[in-house]
């Protein structure tokens, strides 16, 4: 006999695997060298994020979890994928409603997308201006989360 769940419970669930994916593809992300195999996981673990997000998530979830695959497509080399989700993420993150840490974390990400698409000019902008806003974050915590996710943007050639 088959135990009958309610919607929420099934919608808290799908939000703790939603946020176990999404920490997997950061912390994959996050790695200086993985191999294929991690690449790949790396991916799905980024499009799960964004499904589960898609259907119990926040606004600020689904903005996130299209910033994340922005970010993995990027270091993966797909250029047009890699816009596609940012351009899908930009309206939230320009809102003016982000915190300083995330308007950091988009900066990040937009330099790798901008280092993908060979935008020297825009990836050697958005690089520093990350930096930039990295250093000025009060909470070490938050520089040293975003340090990581930076550590892995190429870094401009004009540095």
């Amino acid at each position: 006999m088959s135990q009958q769940h309610s919607p929420e419970e099934f919608a808290t669930w799908q939000r703790r695997i939603a946020a176990r994916a999404n920490n997997k593809a950061w912390e994959l992300s996050e790695k200086l060298n993985r191999t294929q195999a991690e690449d790949q996981e790396m991916l799905h673990a980024a499009h799960a994020a964004m499904h589960l997000w898609s259907i119990v998530g926040n606004e600020s979830n689904k903005a996130h979890a299209e910033q994340l695959l922005a970010h993995v497509s990027a270091l993966l080399g797909d250029a047009t994928r890699a816009v596609e989700y940012f351009q899908g993420s930009s309206e939230f993150f320009s809102s003016g409603k982000c915190e300083a840490w995330e308007v950091a974390m988009c900066r990040a990400i937009a330099a790798n997308v901008a280092a993908c698409t060979g935008d020297a000019i825009s990836h050697q902008a958005l690089y520093d201006d990350a930096a930039s806003r990295i250093a000025a974050l009060p909470r070490s915590e938050d520089r040293e989360i975003l340090l990581a996710t930076l550590r892995v943007v190429p870094v401009p050639k004009n540095r």
